[in-house]
């Protein structure tokens, strides 16, 4: 049995998170969890004697958070009749980032979902999103998160970025390892670079990556940087018609080494497929 951790604020990109999860993991048995988190925008500057003080506004935002829950809940029951699937909904008083860590700490969860709206230009470096939040904060699960517009059909092709610059542990691939066998999806191993000379331990650790994903169709692949990491995954996704992208969530990634941009920060925003952060473990 899987534990599927679902983020909702009731919006339609969370709605589409759902779903798409829902359709991901259809033929694997999955107990879901569906968790809101409800906190003012000015709450953290106020302190705990503050939050005190707004005792009505917390009690109203609970019961909204409850009643809306529900309502999932029912839709569910009426509309999703998966008999391999449950579903359970949990409300609290937090932000997002420090809600997950509590659902977290709390429950054996596999997988954390959630939606993303998309940014540009001054209010993603501003403002960020939930999203980023989440993949920032969030370092020891696997997360997926869902653009607003994307509608999940199938999947057969994931592209997976690396340099073979640094080992490969079973547990950290072991979610893309089952989604993929899911689906029977084609894993795209692809090395955004300038050159593509390997050196020993490049050589060592793709010898590895291909132990570790043994099974699994496997295709290597080359990607020249031209302008960012970023617009050389996305220019080969589109190309290959991927509908999923994974990738490892460590310090000091190859591709920030590169560029100095942090890609994954930047995937969250601009994928317009799913995009699944593996845990560094």
């Amino acid at each position: 049995m899987k534990n599927i951790l679902l983020l909702t604020d009731f919006s339609d990109n969370a709605w589409n998170a759902i779903f798409t999860a829902l359709k991901l993991h259809e033929r694997i048995p999955c107990h879901f969890s569906l968790l809101n988190t409800y906190e003012p925008s000015f709450a953290p500057v106020l302190g705990e004697r503050g939050k005190e003080r707004l005792g009505v506004l917390y009690d109203s935002l609970s019961d909204n958070s409850h009643n809306e829950l529900k309502k999932i809940m029912g839709y569910l029951e009426i509309n999703h009749t998966n008999p391999q699937h449950s579903f359970e909904m949990i409300s609290m008083a937090e932000d997002i980032t420090k809600g997950t860590n509590k659902v977290l700490s709390q429950k054996e969860i596999d997988l954390v979902v959630m939606g993303s709206k998309g940014a540009s230009g001054a209010k993603e470096v501003f403002m960020g999103s939930n999203a980023v939040k989440v993949i920032k904060k969030i370092r020891n699960r696997p997360i997926l998160v869902v653009p607003d517009e994307h509608d999940f059909k199938t999947l057969t092709k994931i592209v997976f970025p690396t340099d073979f610059s640094r080992t490969f542990d079973k547990y950290e691939l072991q979610p893309l390892r089952e989604i993929a066998e899911a689906w029977n999806a084609m894993v795209f191993v692809l090395q955004v670079a300038q050159e593509f000379q390997h050196d020993k331990n490049q050589e060592i650790n793709r010898e590895l990556l291909k132990k570790r994903l043994h099974g699994i169709p496997v295709e290597f692949c080359e990607a020249a940087l031209e302008s960012t990491v970023e617009a050389a995954i996305m220019k080969f996704s589109v190309a290959s018609d991927a509908e999923m992208i994974a990738l490892i969530h460590y310090e000091h990634t190859f591709m920030e080494k590169l560029t100095h941009e942090p890609v994954i920060k930047k995937m969250g925003f601009h994928t317009p497929v799913p995009l699944l952060v593996l845990p560094d473990l």
